[in-house]
């Protein structure tokens, strides 16, 4: 929890010098590579990789949230924050899935289905790059 909310505070000075798609891109790849980490590297080093997927992802969730409602009227943004709120149900079944995955093949070979989260959320980022580096004013 401490990595979490440490990489919280890094990220959120990060932000005001990088477009948040290049950010959530590069941290939704650093997760993924940390994921293969947790998947192929023996003992305490795979264990570090499986905590630092924690540091990647506390950008993920207020960047996404903030990228998809960016451009939307006060009216609009009422009902599609209530949507990623509900989006969040999708973690609840996807954890399920893993516990399936963790009985049929293993802890290990379980974490592909968030390395491919982590692949889904990098390629959202990019499609964001253009759009928010042409709409936010560069730093003063």
């Amino acid at each position: 929890m401490i990595i979490f909310l440490c990489s919280r505070w890094v990220c959120t000075a990060l932000l005001r010098y990088f477009s948040p798609g290049r950010m959530l891109t590069t941290f939704a790849c650093g997760a993924f590579g940390f994921t293969a980490g947790a998947i192929y590297l023996p003992g305490n080093i795979g264990l570090i990789s499986l905590v630092m997927v924690s540091a990647c992802m506390s950008l993920m969730f207020p960047t996404i949230y903030g990228i998809a409602l960016h451009s939307l009227t006060e009216e609009e943004s009422k009902l599609g924050s209530a949507f990623l709120i509900m989006a969040i149900v999708g973690g609840a079944v996807l954890t399920k899935f893993q516990g399936e995955l963790i009985d049929s093949f293993g802890v290990r070979e379980s974490f592909w289905l968030p390395a491919a989260c982590f692949v889904l959320i990098a390629i959202y980022g990019i499609r964001t790059f253009a759009k928010f580096e042409r709409d936010t004013p560069a730093p003063a």
